[in-house]
Formats: C-alpha cells, sequence, structure tokens
C-alpha cells in the first residue's frame, strides 16, 4: 500500500540551514524529518546550494523523495560548498544578493534550520522584507533543542524595548517539529502593518531586475 500523501498550499520551500551538520544528533535527524515531511507534502526544495552539512542532507532527503531540488549558489562558492554528489537543480548566480533573491523568487515560504552566520542573515533578511511589505510569505523556525530560544527571547526583548511591534512579532512561526511547524505556516496570515505596499516594492523592488522579483 503505498503511503498517503498530503496536498500542501505551498508548492516550493526554501530552508536555510548550515553547511555544517552540528554537534548533536537531533539537528542532523530534524533535517532528515523536514525533508521527509517536505515530500509527505508534495513540497519541492529551494536552498542555498550546497551538498555538505545539514544542507546536504535534508536535499538528499528530498531528492531521494522523488521532488525536485533547486540549489542557488554564487559561483564562487561553488568550489568550497559543492563536495561530494550533487543533486537536483543546480543555479548558479553572481553574488550572495543575487543568491538570496533568487531563493525567495522561487519559493513560497521560508524555514530555518539550525545553522550559523549565513542561515541567520538570510532568515532576518526575509523577516525584514516580510515586515517592510516585499512578501507575505510565511517565515519558519525549526526550533531543534531549543536552539532559536536565545534569538526568539533577543526578538521579545525588542517588542518590550520599543523596535519591533508587537504584530511584527508574528511574522515568525516557530515549532520543534517539522509536521508541526508546516501546519502552522499553512495557516499563517499577515497580521503587521507593512511599511509600504507591496505593489510599490513590485515596480521598485530595491534596485533588483523584475528578474529577481521575490513577492507573490
Amino acid at each position: 500500500m503505498e503511503k498517503e500523501t498530503k496536498q500542501s498550499k505551498f508548492k516550493r520551500i526554501c530552508v536555510f540551514c548550515g553547511s555544517s551538520q552540528g554537534k548533536k544528533s537531533s539537528y542532523t535527524d530534524a533535517a532528515l524529518e523536514l525533508g521527509r515531511e517536505l515530500v509527505s507534502r508534495n513540497i519541492d526544495l529551494v536552498y542555498g546550494g550546497g551538498s555538505i552539512g545539514l544542507m546536504g542532507l535534508v536535499s538528499r532527503a528530498v531528492y531521494n523523495g522523488g521532488r525536485h531540488v533547486i540549489g542557488v549558489i554564487p559561483k564562487t562558492l561553488m568550489p568550497r560548498e559543492l563536495t561530494g554528489e550533487t543533486v537536483g537543480e543546480v543555479k548558479a548566480v553572481a553574488n550572495m544578493h543575487q543568491r538570496k533573491a533568487e531563493m525567495a523568487r522561487h519559493s513560497d515560504a521560508f524555514i530555518a534550520l539550525p545553522g550559523g552566520y549565513g542561515t541567520l542573515e538570510e532568515l532576518l533578511e526575509v523577516i525584514a522584507w516580510a515586515q517592510l511589505g516585499i512578501h507575505d510569505k510565511p517565515v519558519g523556525l525549526l526550533n531543534v533543542d531549543g536552539y532559536y530560544n536565545s534569538l526568539l527571547s533577543f526578538i521579545d526583548k525588542a517588542v518590550e524595548e520599543g523596535f519591533i511591534s508587537p504584530s511584527a512579532r508574528h511574522i515568525i512561526v516557530s515549532s520543534p517539529s517539522a509536521k508541526d511547524l508546516v501546519k502552522k505556516m499553512e495557516e499563517y496570515f499577515p497580521r503587521h502593518e507593512r511599511v509600504a505596499s507591496k505593489l510599490n516594492w513590485e515596480t521598485e523592488q530595491l534596485g533588483h531586475s523584475p528578474k529577481y522579483d521575490i513577492s507573490r
């Protein structure tokens, strides 16, 4: 009997994560769990193009499950990050700015697994884009073993001190479970007041060409 699949409102989800596996087995388990959850919901993967660390684990899990994988990577990083067996479609771009815009353009939502500076930078940028009104796509944190507790505490402190509005706090959806996180993201709707209308951003797009339009 074939395993039942659940249809999702998302066609593709962009996953930000580390090019290292981290020290805990729970991080690798979470990457594999997320990959399987995307497959079970017929969701394709967009990610940063590496084949090592958590990036490699989630990409192989999705690819081996029969879903399409798009890896977006700057040409300069290809020799260092693309080691081992590369799966799916690789899109080479000129720089980091194009990488993020291209990843966002292909995605209906974003999920961050544990990672380092690069993961955090990508995550915070798509949160800021949501606050500005550039997109209205859900942003999820897979908070494995409380990895992102300190970040969430910082954001709560910023709300308390008046730097982030309480409604903008709801941009971030978090859960320790991949299944629960995707479910919450399916139910997400924006509560915050956008700084500018999405239509204005679609015509401006921060100087990007229409090729890199990241809004819906």
